[in-house]
C-alpha cells in the first residue's frame, strides 16, 4: 500500500503478489493485489482478484461498493472508448471485445467452502490465548473462551498476546 501511495506500481504489484502467496486466505492481501493491478491498468486481473477477497470474506462493504464497483465502471469505460475508436477505425464493421472469463463463483462447492473457513475463522477469533510467564520462568499457554475467563493472579505472572 505504501508503494501505491509513492506510485511504484511495479513493485506494489510484486510485494502484494508475495503476500497472496504467502497466506492466499488474506482477503486484504487480494484487496490489496487488485488496487495495485489496477494501478497498473490490469482491469480484468483486479475484477478476478477483488473477487476472490469477496469470496473469503464476503461481508466487507468496502471491497463491494468501493473496490469492485469501481474497477467494473472502469471496464465499462474501456469498453466504451475501445468502441468508440474502433467504430472511428473500422466504420462500421463491428469490434470483437475482450471479456472477463466467467469464473463460477457461486457453485455449491465453493460457497460451501467459503462457509467453512469463514466459520472455522470465526471460531478461532473468539477463543482468546494467553501465554503466562510465571515468576520462576515457568510458560503456559491458556485459551480463554469469553463466557469462561481464566484470570490469573497478576502479582504472579506477566500477560501478553
Amino acid at each position: 500500500q505504501v508503494l501505491m501511495s509513492l506510485h511504484e506500481m511495479f513493485p506494489a504489484v510484486h510485494a502484494a503478489e508475495m503476500a497472496v502467496q504467502r497466506n492466499p486466505r488474506s482477503w486484504d492481501a487480494w484487496q490489496t493485489l487488485g488496487r495495485a493491478q489496477l494501478g497498473l491498468g490490469e482491469i480484468a486481473l483486479a475484477i478476478r482478484s477483488f473477487q476472490v477477497s469477496l469470496h473469503i470474506f464476503p461481508m466487507n462493504p468496502e471491497v463491494w461498493k468501493e473496490d469492485l464497483s469501481w474497477a467494473r465502471k472502469l471496464q465499462d469505460q474501456q469498453k466504451a472508448t475501445k468502441t468508440e475508436s474502433g467504430q472511428t477505425l473500422a466504420k462500421g464493421k463491428e469490434l470483437v471485445q475482450e471479456s472477463i472469463p466467467d469464473y463460477d463463483f457461486e457453485s455449491d462447492e465453493i460457497v460451501a467452502v467459503c462457509a467453512a473457513i469463514a466459520e472455522k475463522e470465526k471460531a478461532l477469533s473468539a477463543a482468546k490465548t494467553m501465554v503466562i510467564v510465571s515468576a520462576s520462568g515457568t510458560v503456559e499457554t491458556v485459551t480463554e473462551q469469553d463466557n469462561c475467563p481464566a484470570t490469573p493472579d497478576e502479582t504472579l505472572f506477566i500477560r501478553a498476546r
